[in-house]
Formats: structure tokens, C-alpha cells, sequence
């Protein structure tokens, strides 16, 4: 049966008003109590939600009972009115202008229909320029040629159109037209039907009924149209208005059968369920934990396709939830996947210790008092707490050379850029020596910083500048070495202090015990980065990746009389001469040189 709701029918949906921070994760029959400390630098809520804290949508006339810690706890639920119609910009009612006017101009008897998305958004009272539209009676490529002829005739110039074809390896079942009407691209599709054979992940596509298409899409809340011709948001599987309503994630068809057709949309289903704040439906999530949908997962989809679903649910507003659901459903594993030869072996409890540590970098980030964070620097800082627990794991490639396991996570299970690997590994890499460090900016004191391992040759070139000199600056030591550090890692020094700190709470722990508990203690990790930051900005550190030698390759060779790679050689000492004397001019650093020289040549 045919639902259909005129665009001013009022739709209550309910306000994210209850706030669980999650205390307890169970992975494989273990338990892993993570402590997060209330901070006075949060900003109140106020229609937001919280940093590190669940969204629930729920429904408007019920107290609702949930599980925290093992303890069920009874809270109440308010209720909310939100949009009452679906609100059309100018722009929209401009595009859907044109594609009625298309039918006209040509005599179509067609029904036009915006799918998915943009229905449930625009339901949401959320913008979106996601427009899909789905045509009953012919393919897309067909109504983007009457389109472009009834624009035609109106002296409209086409800004740009074209066919995406068929590629069923690829996962693209269906041939798909695009154009750009103002300056906004529209996707063009057929209603279709699909059957999967039990062996392939290649569905058989034909046309269907608007009906059929709903059912075969992955989610109720995503099965939505709104018909341009009638100006009215259809419900053909009759739940989607009412799981929006009452924020629940489900699959209009069976779910174990929906996902073992396509395993992908477990990851959408769960990425869906974080970015609302929904509630995932009980039998989707025993479909989705079985064992049958975990090996489908891992051998029908790409990688590709995986790893683009992990990264919009990090890169989104719920990536906690999204990753507890992952590690609750026992997808984890399957998801980021690591080679049977890693070492040291993954612990059983590895997707509760990188959920955790997640989610103490969530609420870090989201602090307003430790700085904005460029989105790219948040999503890969959120992989980095991610995978601290692989930070040291390693396994052999085909020649025998250890490699990094996070590399081979980004690399080869979630196919992402060699670039989102390289600067993760470098993250952890740059952690490790910044724990030697945080003591020594907290109290601005080197006298801890006579032998460390990454800075060896760092520190016999600034003994040798500091040797005797009087005026060299007190806090040159730990200048020259923060400095050096903040060199490899840029831009991104932020996000590897952060690192550090998380890691700096709980060190000496043993994150690998069958229960353990790590307590962040958020408040003090705030305070000690602001400290930290404070320090570095203090030592004109900011920006010191920039910073070139004051004296150039040509010169070195001049003064120093060396060549090949003693030149790289000079200019680490001449980096460190700046670093211990900030102030210092070319001139006197080109003296320095000739006094270095000298004192060898009397040696010699």
C-alpha cells in the first residue's frame, strides 16, 4: 500500500535529548572500563551534543530504559517538534521547475521522484544538495536528452553532462546520467528492482516499481521519495516516516538477507546509526554480528569500498559510535585487518583498547580551548588514537623487511593514500620521543634530557655549540630538541602531543590485561597540552619546520671546505646553532663555522 504525505503533513521527529557516555565495552567476553574526567573547559550543551558522548533519538511519549556499565537505568524523554514540511530552497524549486518542465515540453507521462538522502534530510530539517532522481518508465540517459532539448528550446546552455556506464566489478550495477543545473550536479537513474544470485555480488538488474525500488534500498529511513510531480513524500515501505520518527536503523527488507546480498551496507547501516545518533535494530544487529555476514563483508566487497565507509564514519560526527558498533558487532577485525604474521600478535581485547583511546581523542579535539583543528589534522589525529594500540606491531612484507601494520591497514584493508599511512606512522613515531619531552616543557627544566635515544647526534652538536659559552640561552637544550621534533612532524606537532599525552596516563599499564582500566583523566591531559603549547609558543617554535639554514649549500662548501654529505651533516649543525640562538644572525653563524673550522685544523 501506498503511503503518501503532502509535503505540509506534520512530521514530529524528536531532538537528540538523552546524553550516555559510554563507561563500559565488551569485546569477546571482556570487559574494558575506560574513565573519562568531566572538564571545566567543555562549553555547556545547548542543542549540541557533547564531545565523546552517544546520541539517542527516541520516541516522543515513552520512558526509555538503556544499559550502562551492566546497570539498567531509567531515563526520561522529552518530546520535540521539528520541520512540519519539506522546505524547497530556490535553488531546488528552480531545478524541479525545469525537470516538470521537461515533461511537459515533451509530453512525458512520467513520474519524477528525489530519492534517499535528500528525502531524509530535508525531513530532518538538514540541507542537502544530494539529488538523486528516480525515473519510472525510462533510463536517465533518455530523460537527460529530453532535458537537454526542452533546455534547448528555452535558450538555456547545458552546463554539463555524462554517462556513467555500467561496471559491475567495480560494484556500479547500474548505468547512471549526470548534468549540472545550476551550478548543482543531479544524478539521473531508472526505478529498478534487483536479484542477487547466492554466489555473486553482482545483482540482476530491471526496471521496477517505485514500490520494488524502495524495498530493495539498504535502510527504511533511506527508502523515501519525494514526488516532484505530486509534490508529496511517499512511505512505500510504510516505516521509513515512522523509523525516523523514532530513530531506528532498519532494513526494509530481512536483514541478514538485505546484507548477505550486500555485506557493504552493514558498514552504511552503522555509519547511518552514528552520524543520527539512531538506534540499531536488534535483529540488524544479530544479522550483522553473524558469521556469515562477517565473511561476505570481507570476501564480496572491495576494500575500496570498505575503506571509503570507515573513513566517512571517522571523518563524521559520531566516529565513537561508530567505531563501538564496529567492535561490538565483532567487525573490527574484518574491517581493519591485519596480516596473520603481525608481531607482536593483536590482543583479543585490541578493538576496546583503539575504541577507547578514540574516544579520549574525541573529547580532546572537540575542546574549544585547545584550538580548532583543520578537518584533515581531526581525521587523521581520530586514526591515530585509533590505532595506538598497533603502534608497535610490525609484520614481513615479500622481501622479508618489517613493515608497520598500520601501514598495511591503510594500505591494504581500507585502501587509503599512502600519504594518510605515512603521516599516521609518522605520528606515533614522533609520540614515542615527544613522552621524553612532556615533563621537561611542563616545568621548563632540561636537566632530564642528557641522553635520549632519537637525538643522539642532536645533542653531541648542541654540546659542542653550548661548550664554554656563557651566553648561550638556558633553555637552549630543550629549544634545539623540541625543535627538531617539531621539524619531522610539521603541522601535524599538535595531533602527536595529543598522542603522546593519551598515552603518557597510562603508561606503565598493561594495556593487553584481560581486564584492565584506563583512566585518562581528560582534565589533566587538557591543562598539561595547554601548558605544553604555551612553552612552545614561548621558545618561537611556532612554525620552526620553515625555518631554512642562514647559511646556504654553496657557502658550507666555501667556509666548512667539505662536500657530498657532509653538507647535509652542517646543515644539522647550523639548524641546532639556530635553534640554541634564536636571535642570531647570519654573520655570527657563518663565524661560528670558521671557529669550528679552525679548532679542527689546529687539532688536524
Amino acid at each position: 500500500m501506498r503511503l503518501s504525505l503532502p509535503i505540509n503533513t506534520l512530521i514530529n521527529l524528536p531532538r537528540p535529548l538523552l546524553l550516555i557516555s559510554r563507561s563500559r565495552y565488551r569485546y569477546s567476553g571482556r570487559s574494558l572500563t575506560v574513565a573519562f574526567r568531566t572538564s571545566p573547559l567543555l562549553p555547556p550543551v545547548s542543542g549540541a551534543v557533547s564531545p565523546g558522548l552517544c546520541c539517542c533519538w527516541f520516541s516522543t511519549t515513552k520512558a526509555m530504559t538503556t544499559t550502562v556499565g551492566g546497570d539498567e537505568e531509567k531515563r526520561s524523554v522529552i518530546s520535540v517538534e521539528l520541520k512540519e514540511n519539506i522546505d524547497l530552497t530556490e535553488k531546488e524549486k528552480k531545478i524541479f521547475d525545469r525537470l516538470l518542465g521537461t515533461l511537459r515540453f515533451c509530453n512525458l507521462d512520467t513520474q519524477l521522484r528525489v530519492a534517499g538522502g535528500w528525502v531524509r534530510d530535508k525531513l530532518l530539517g538538514r540541507d542537502s544538495d544530494d539529488i538523486d532522481i528516480a525515473i519510472d518508465n525510462m533510463y536517465g540517459s533518455e530523460f537527460l536528452d529530453k532535458l537537454k532539448e526542452y533546455l534547448s528550446s528555452r535558450g538555456e546552455e547545458v552546463q554539463g553532462d555524462t554517462i556513467i556506464e555500467r561496471n559491475p566489478e567495480q560494484s556500479k550495477h547500474l548505468e547512471t546520467a549526470k548534468m549540472r543545473i545550476y551550478d548543482q550536479w543531479i544524478d539521473f537513474v531508472n526505478l529498478r528492482s534487483e536479484e542477487y544470485a547466492e554466489d555473486s555480488r553482482i545483482p540482476t538488474m530491471k526496471f521496477g516499481t517505485a514500490e520494488e525500488d524502495a524495498y530493495r534500498r539498504d535502510l527504511t529511513i533511506n527508502s523515501l521519495f519525494y514526488n516532484i510531480n505530486t509534490g508529496s513524500v511517499e512511505d512505500l515501505t510504510e516505516r521509513g516516516i515512522s523509523d525516523l520518527k523514532s530513530g531506528r536503523i532498519v532494513t526494509p527488507m530481512p536483514a541478514k538477507a538485505t546484507f548477505l546480498d550486500d555485506p557493504l551496507r552493514v558498514l552504511r547501516a552503522i555509519r547511518f546509526g552514528a552520524r543520527f545518533g539512531f538506534a540499531l535494530d536488534e535483529e540488524l544487529k544479530q544479522a550483522a554480528s553473524s558469521e556469515e555476514v562477517r565473511v561476505a563483508l570481507g570476501e564480496k566487497i572491495s576494500r575500496e569500498r570498505i575503506g571509503n565507509e570507515i573513513d566517512l564514519m571517522i571523518s563524521g560526527n559520531g566516529p565513537v559510535s561508530a567505531v563501538t558498533y564496529l567492535s561490538d558487532l565483532k567487525l573490527f577485525s574484518v574491517v581493519f585487518a591485519t596480516p596473520s604474521s603481525s608481531e607482536p600478535a593483536p590482543s583479543e581485547n585490541c578493538g576496546s583498547l583503539c575504541q577507547a583511546y578514540l574516544e579520549a581523542m574525541w573529547n580532546l579535539i572537540q575542546t574549544p580551548a585547545l584550538g580548532k583543528f583543520s578537518a584533515e589534522q581531526r581525521r587523521l589525529a581520530l586514526y591515530a588514537a585509533l590505532f595506538i594500540p598497533f603502534r608497535k606491531t610490525v609484520y614481513k612484507d615479500n622481501k622479508g623487511k618489517l613493515i608497520p601494520v598500520v601501514n598495511h591497514i591503510f594500505k591494504f584493508s581500507m585502501k587509503r593514500k599512502t600519504s594518510d599511512a605515512d603521516t599516521v606512522i609518522n605520528i606515533h613515531r614522533t609520540t614515542e620521543r615527544f613522552l621524553s619531552l612532556i615533563r621537561p616543557l611542563q616545568s621548563k627544566n632540561d636537566a632530564q634530557l642528557d641522553k635520549l635515544d632519537w637525538a643522539p647526534d642532536v645533542l653531541e652538536h648542541w654540546k659542542s655549540i653550548s661548550l664554554d659559552d656563557p651566553e648561550v640561552p638556558a633553555s637552549s637544550k630543550i629549544r634545539v630538541l623540541t625543535g627538531f621534533l617539531l621539524r619531522d612532524i610539521k603541522d601535524f606537532w599538535r595531533v602527536a602531543l595529543l598522542t603522546s599525552l593519551l598515552l603518557s596516563t597510562v603508561d606503565g599499564m598493561n594495556e593487553d590485561q584481560e581486564i584492565g582500566h584506563l583512566d585518562f583523566q581528560l582534565d589533566k591531559l587538557r591543562e598539561s597540552y595547554l601548558t605544553i603549547e604555551e612553552t612552545i609558543r614561548e621558545l618561537g617554535l611556532d612554525n620552526i619546520w620553515d625555518v631554512k639554514p642562514l647559511v646556504n649549500g654553496k657557502e658550507i662548501m666555501q667556509i666548512a671546505e667539505v662536500s657530498g654529505s657532509r653538507i647535509r651533516e652542517w646543515q644539522q649543525k647550523i639548524i641546532t646553532w639556530q635553534l640554541a640562538y634564536p636571535n642570531g644572525s647570519a654573520d655570527e653563524c657563518k663565524d661560528w663555522m670558521k671557529e669550528i673550522k679552525a679548532k679542527r685544523q689546529r687539532t688536524e
